[in-house]
């Protein structure tokens, strides 16, 4: 736990029942974390061990925070670290993305960022506490935050606009059986 006036930022997952079925029990599981020794990017509560990792202030460029909206959703929240030349990428998630999939869902933002990030869900971002917690231990690190991208029609892979047979395409899955 950190003192109340630590620049130390630390958040947690919420516990859900789904927690208690993939293996890592009850306890509470650090989605995000800035401090003396770098950030830690909690892994998915599904693959929790296998993608948490800890990355040194030295390996990282800037701390980047972004969302995505579609039409009618709300939007996709994310943070990601834009590592230093020669630094690899980190385990997770986002690492076998595609450059042409990642300039579909957020032209936006570097194709490097993209692989090195972690959807924000069932945890909440404090972008106070984390701007402090930055200055603190890494002032040289840049923490870039961008407003809300709107996807048009047509990108991200949107239903109806492109897309294949499924919901909204305007085609089924009948339609290519014999």
């Amino acid at each position: 736990m950190t003192a109340p006036h630590s620049p130390v930022y630390q958040e947690y997952y919420t516990r859900t029942p789904f927690q208690l079925f993939s293996g890592v029990g009850w306890k509470r599981l650090v989605a995000f974390r800035a401090d003396e020794l770098g950030v830690t990017l909690g892994g998915p509560v599904t693959r929790y061990r296998r993608f948490t990792v800890v990355v040194p202030w030295r390996d990282i460029e800037a701390v980047v925070v972004w969302a995505t909206k579609k039409t009618m959703e709300r939007p996709i929240r994310r943070i990601g670290l834009k590592l230093r030349q020669g630094v690899s990428d980190v385990p997770g998630p986002g690492s076998t993305i595609s450059p042409q999939l990642a300039a579909s869902v957020a032209p936006h933002i570097e194709y490097q960022v993209i692989r090195n990030n972690r959807v924000i869900v069932f945890w909440k971002l404090d972008h106070t506490r984390l701007s402090a917690a930055v200055q603190a231990f890494a002032p040289h690190v840049q923490l870039r935050v961008h407003p809300v991208h709107r996807l048009r029609p047509g990108q991200g892979g949107e239903p109806g606009y492109g897309g294949g047979p499924g919901y909204g395409s305007g085609g089924s899955i009948f339609d290519i059986m014999p």
